[in-house]
């Protein structure tokens, strides 16, 4: 029997990396997949390319904010795999009003209508920034959320209201919280890709502060087979941590990127940091690798090797989302 997969945000970066893990050539034969996305500045669908003749494969303009449509889409489907989301602090810091829209009223929206139809498991995307600033250690799922900035917090009251839904309704919730992804077709507001970018370019990068913020870092294709894993294994109202096992500075970070590129120290550009900007994130994923057999693929130099080659080749891609970031 098919399974009726409902991706939402799935013209995004790592949405779109989870469609085309689910529709490609070593994916499940038994799903067919509907994309909603609003194709907001952060959403392409050429990240869909490669799997846009599939038969498969559905696509719908529209946003997880519009409760009929969403109703409607709930109704003929068996899983929702929430990637929809406003996720870039800087924007939240500017403004969190759409933020709050998106990923709290979205996720209520979708949630309601889940109910309603019966859908049987909602996977809710999270991140590793719902836990907040940790100076030593690592969160694990039971660690109290302490967000520090608006899109952090946003994220953290949908986890809030989706893990409710099960307590209360009993709808299958499984939550995911990730470290910082990176890969192919991530928009080059991001930290790797706009760096690349700004390098490729000749130009210098920004680095906010001192450098030192500490992030775990986490292949896309990594995060996908984590998700993949919580999807079809994962226990109801069960939170799963996805960690690529990777902590660098930023500083340690942006030195590997300039070697990529044969840049030296002296394109870097030391800016003012970041308003209320953690010092340091990190999550134990011991969780879902002993439940759900999880490892990071390791080899973080290879992939980032390959990921400063993608935005290298393909140009055509990122120059236009760059120049008007």
């Amino acid at each position: 029997m098919t399974r009726r997969l409902l991706v939402t945000g799935g013209a995004g970066f790592i949405g779109s990396a989870h469609v085309r893990a689910l529709l490609g050539p070593t994916g499940p034969r038994d799903v067919a997949v509907t994309v909603l996305d609003a194709l907001t500045y952060a959403g392409s669908t050429a990240r869909l390319d490669a799997v846009h003749g599939d038969p498969r494969l559905t696509f719908v303009h529209g946003d997880v904010c519009d409760a009929r449509l969403v109703d409607r889409l709930a109704a003929g489907h068996d899983e929702i795999v929430h990637f929809a989301a406003e996720s870039h602090v800087d924007r939240s810091i500017e403004s969190g009003a759409a933020f709050a829209r998106t990923n709290i009223l979205g996720t209520q929206t979708l949630l309601d209508a889940a109910l309603r139809h019966g859908v049987r498991t909602f996977v809710q995307i999270s991140t590793d920034e719902v836990y907040g600033d940790l100076p030593t250690g690592a969160a694990t799922e039971e660690s109290p959320l302490s967000p520090n900035s608006p899109y952090a917090a946003s994220k953290a009251a949908a986890d809030h209201l989706a893990l409710a839904h099960h307590r209360t309704h009993g709808l299958d919730v499984r939550v995911t919280r990730c470290s910082n992804n990176f890969g192919p077709y991530q928009h080059p507001e991001k930290l790797i890709p706009r760096f690349l970018a700004a390098l490729l370019g000749g130009g210098t990068v920004p680095v906010y502060g001192d450098g030192l913020q500490i992030r775990d870092w986490l292949h896309v294709d990594d995060h996908v087979r984590g998700i993949e894993l919580v999807r079809t294994a994962g226990r109801p109202g069960r939170t799963y941590n996805i960690g690529g096992g990777t902590s660098l500075t930023n500083l340690d970070l942006t030195g590997r990127l300039l070697a990529l590129c044969g840049a030296g120290p002296d394109r870097i550009r030391h800016v003012s940091d970041r308003k209320g900007h953690d010092r340091r994130y990190a999550v134990d994923h011991s969780r879902i690798s002993e439940e759900l057999g999880y490892r990071p693929s390791g080899d973080f130099e290879r992939r980032l090797a390959e990921t400063a080659r993608w935005y290298r080749e393909h140009e055509e891609w990122w120059a236009p989302l760059h120049a008007a970031a």
